[in-house]
């Protein structure tokens, strides 16, 4: 499961001391949250987990300890391969854990099933990115709190746009192509742009950028084949059709990296993960030879925000104690240490402010991308629809089909997908 596809889920309204757990809304969502209770944690939390976030939440929990000393929290490890499996029994059963890592793309399953309480009505949600607020809502309810985020930007090689005439970041499409092309021409590289041939996800940032929308404005219909759409189609398909961008990448770890790295791809887009692998693989100095830019668009730079959110069961033995658990990982200095900890970059705003991002010229574009993001909707079917975009863009990217037809197809098979829900 991608980083950038993961929530955390905080178990509450099990018990008392959550007051107003709020009336039951559309799709079993809960409309009004509860009210964040004060006082220390006590007693024992359970928290399950996957991945990176496992294996280190256990040292930063630490100081959570200190603070709450009559507070115990255990940590299980479940592989990512059965975490949606074992989620799902639990949640049919009523014995999920206090705390639970959850998927983004089972959000909208496992919310329109009933399996989340709403946000603490105090919680304070405008402190987050209002864009990954977006991203934890379902049937019009918030049910869950950004922990960290991350988000696309753009990556060129600096040295090489300066050597093929170019000396500032790209900020729309025309921009892009152009620049992209001077990169094959003028400094040497092999493709002027890495794109995924067949990622409907990894394009989204096209589509929104040129005003495009996924469903209607109530989340009821697909809203896939518009002319906002085409043109986005159309331009990513440009970028293979005329050889800037490689059909048949390789997909193997470390290649982006390592094309980045020997000028032969020298700009795409990725998420900041990348900045500490382009450093390592570059070597003493390379940081010097790229930047990082919002991702280009004719009407807005609107990319991709993904990462991990805290979110609510209705079931927990100790509902108060996990939500200060949820408290204590959304505040400034813990999503800074945990940055430090995992490379997760803060959901919450005023984090930024720290040196390690205020002072930092790549990280910082990260910061002002996500004032300006967006994600796919929370509803069960998306997972479907976005393999179905999947195929359509590999037929568009390699085998040439008209995004006329491919958004067509696309359309008329996300309805089929609807209709069977």
């Amino acid at each position: 499961m991608p980083r950038s596809r993961v929530m955390l889920a905080i178990a509450v309204c099990g018990g008392l001391t959550l007051t107003g757990c709020g009336r039951t809304g559309q799709d079993g969502a809960q409309a009004n949250g509860a009210t964040l209770a004060a006082g220390a944690a006590k007693g024992t939390v359970t928290i399950w987990a996957q991945g990176a976030e496992a294996e280190r939440l256990p040292s930063l929990l630490k100081k959570f300890k200190v603070k709450n000393p009559d507070v115990t929290v255990k940590v299980s490890s479940i592989p990512w391969g059965t975490a949606h499996d074992k989620y799902q029994t639990a949640i049919a059963a009523g014995t999920t854990p206090d705390i639970g890592q959850i998927g983004t793309t089972w959000m909208g399953e496992f919310g329109k099933a009933g399996a989340f309480a709403p946000t603490p009505s105090n919680f304070g949600a405008e402190t987050f990115y209002p864009g990954s607020v977006e991203s934890t809502k379902v049937g019009g309810a918030i049910l869950g709190i950004p922990w960290y985020v991350d988000t696309p930007v753009l990556y060129y090689r600096t040295d090489l746009a300066r050597k093929a005439g170019f000396t500032t970041a790209p900020r729309n499409w025309d921009d892009l192509k152009k620049l992209a092309k001077a990169l094959q021409t003028k400094a040497g590289a092999k493709y002027g742009i890495g794109l995924p041939p067949k990622d409907f996800q990894a394009f989204l940032p096209f589509a929104w950028s040129n005003g495009a929308r996924l469903t209607t404005a109530d989340g009821s219909g697909w809203t896939l084949d518009t002319p906002q759409l085409r043109q986005a189609v159309a331009q990513y398909q440009s970028y293979f059709a005329e050889g800037i961008a490689d059909k048949t990448p390789n997909t193997d770890t470390g290649a982006v990296e390592s094309s980045f790295v020997n000028g032969s791809v020298p700009m795409f887009i990725g998420g900041a993960y990348e900045v500490g692998q382009l450093n390592q693989a570059g070597g003493a100095g390379f940081a010097d030879k790229y930047a990082t830019a919002v991702v280009p668009g004719p009407v807005s730079h609107t990319s991709f925000v993904g990462g991990g959110d805290l979110t609510v069961f209705k079931h927990s033995k100790n509902p108060t104690a996990a939500w200060k658990v949820l408290q204590f990982l959304s505040e400034p200095a813990t999503q800074v240490e945990w940055y430090r900890m995992t490379g997760d970059l803060p959901s919450v705003q005023r984090a930024w402010d720290d040196p390690a991002f205020a002072d930092d010229t790549k990280l910082a574009v990260f910061g002002r991308q996500l004032k300006d993001v967006a994600s796919p909707p929370n509803t069960p079917q998306w997972s479907q629809v976005q393999a179905a975009g999947d195929a359509q863009m590999e037929r568009v990217t390699t085998a040439g089909l008209t995004p006329a037809e491919a958004l067509k197809t696309l359309q008329s098979e996300a309805d089929a997908i609807n209709a069977r829900s």
